[in-house]
């Protein structure tokens, strides 16, 4: 018998309509539509990141360098070989995909901290590369980007990132839901005994780290192409922080509720900057990030499965995530009531 979920895709329906409408409203601020595009492009960062950690188990650090490299490849190849800013996308994410192939090639053989260490110092190393060849990458001042297109607007950028966003969602939604994500999550829930039935990890290791690798550079270069600039500020660890705490918030293994902890918690921090406390304006400046962090905890402490999870799991119920769960539960012995 088929169960139809009538009522979740009635919700997904209303929610697309929403976003689809929302620049209708919004055109007449335009530093609010900047504001959710920008919530848009960590979402993929989010999401991405959870389906590496959350769903494959491979924790890395690496996703705001990789980012980078997409942008700046395509920064760099218009500025001094006049690409195009789609050749120069292309060519970023491919980039980034080539040096997500080598850094699990180096880590991925090996288990325990390695891989997050190693990202680490990769992302590290980058930042002070990009920052300090002031001669070729501008340095602190930032590297110029070309838009798009001539004369691309604001609400064009909104939906772009949106597509975009949206297209990398039902990618790795479908991915996770095929053989691949099966044997990936095998991996992650235990590597020995997916080895054992004939999964070779390395290869599933690598491959979904190269995917999530093309993807954070594709993102990058689309976003930064938006924004006109980017600077090595956005590699700092702090930044790379952000996108783990967002996926954490929304459910490390929900790639929607990733995506969802990334647009209502960047929304939130831009709302946080400034409150009105009875009358009086209080700037909060980098206390919000304080404010952040306490959510963090709460969720750590009380909902491990993440903040939003209860929402999305109304609205997109998977049956890969739920099998798994009930894997876990009856791992000890119980018969399955299925």
């Amino acid at each position: 018998m088929i169960r139809r979920n009538y009522p979740q895709w009635a919700a997904a329906g209303v929610l697309l309509v929403l976003l689809v409408t929302a620049p209708l409203f919004l055109d007449q601020f335009p530093y609010q539509m900047a504001v959710i595009t920008g919530a848009f492009f960590y979402a993929i960062l989010a999401s991405s990141w959870s389906l590496l950690a959350g769903t494959a188990g491979q924790f890395s650090f690496a996703h705001m360098a990789l980012m980078a490299i997409g942008a700046y490849t395509s920064g760099l190849l218009g500025r001094d070989l006049g690409t195009s800013p789609l050749t120069g996308i292309i060519l970023g994410t491919l980039l980034a995909g080539c040096i997500g192939l080598v850094i699990g090639l180096l880590c991925l053989r090996l288990r325990g901290a390695y891989l997050a260490l190693f990202t680490i110092a990769f992302s590290e190393i980058l930042r002070i590369i990009l920052l300090t060849e002031f001669k070729y990458t501008a340095g602190s001042n930032g590297l110029s980007l070309a838009p798009l297109y001539a004369g691309i607007t604001a609400r064009a950028e909104y939906y772009i990132t949106l597509g975009l966003l949206l297209g990398v969602l039902a990618f790795m939604s479908w991915l996770t839901n095929s053989r691949f994500g099966l044997f990936i999550r095998a991996m992650r829930e235990d590597e020995d005994a997916a080895a054992a039935m004939g999964v070779n990890i390395i290869h599933y290791k690598v491959l979904i780290f190269v995917i999530t690798s093309m993807i954070v550079g594709l993102a990058g270069g689309v976003f930064y192409h938006q924004v006109g600039i980017i600077t090595p500020n956005t590699m700092e660890l702090l930044q790379m922080s952000l996108i783990v705490a967002m996926a954490v918030i929304g459910g490390m293994e929900s790639l929607f509720g990733a995506a969802l902890g990334a647009i209502v918690s960047r929304l939130a921090l831009e709302l946080l900057r400034g409150i009105n406390i009875l009358g009086f304006h209080v700037e909060l400046g980098a206390w919000r990030y304080a404010a952040f962090g306490l959510v963090l905890v709460f969720t750590l402490r009380f909902a491990q499965n993440g903040l939003l999870f209860p929402i999305v799991e109304r609205l997109f119920p998977r049956r890969a995530r739920l099998a798994t769960i009930k894997k876990r539960v009856n791992k000890g012995g119980q018969n399955d009531p299925a």
